[in-house]
């Protein structure tokens, strides 16, 4: 075999590790993705639930990727219908999720809102009694069904830490 022949046979091994690398390489970052839109989806998920729809959980993600945001920025940043953004927002403000302030502008016109998320260890916090009350009565079942009026055992305390932001 010549020098020639050897080179071939290399070079088409070679394309063989490469195409075979790339389809690896391709391959696991479709399971990235696929495992960071799960996830996305679960803390979706999740701020629905306590916030009470995926609408104002979705506002609520993109004012924290996105703080002092408009209606108009928020709508385009979530797909969402620019009326549908503002009456989630006004709920959201009513329960004291979101802060607005007015946009400053030096120019003459209409000065919009800008909204910002709270952190997500006060909203944690403003769940954290309710939830605590309902797995405790959950828990001490048994004592509420027998009529016992020793109702002060409390199994589940729930602390949340605050972050340093």
């Amino acid at each position: 075999m010549s020098a020639e022949d050897t080179s071939d046979g290399d070079s088409g091994t070679d394309e063989a590790d490469t195409e075979e690398s790339r389809d690896v390489r391709e391959k696991l970052e479709q399971e990235a993705d696929k495992a960071i839109e799960q996830f996305d989806e679960g803390v979706v998920d999740l701020l629905s639930w306590i916030l009470e729809t995926e609408t104002r959980a979705r506002i609520y993600i993109h004012l924290r990727q996105q703080p002092d945001s408009t209606s108009d920025e928020i709508a385009e940043g979530t797909g969402l219908y620019p009326s549908t953004v503002r009456e989630a927002l006004a709920a959201l403000h009513e329960d004291e999720t979101v802060m607005r302030d007015k946009r400053k502008s030096d120019g003459a016109g209409n000065n919009p809102y800008e909204y910002s998320a709270i952190s997500p260890s006060d909203l944690v916090g403003d769940v954290i009694d309710d939830v605590q009350g309902q797995l405790n009565a959950v828990l001490n079942l048994d004592r509420y069904l027998n009529g016992s009026d020793d109702t002060d055992d409390e199994a589940v305390t729930i602390t949340v830490d605050e972050d340093d932001e």
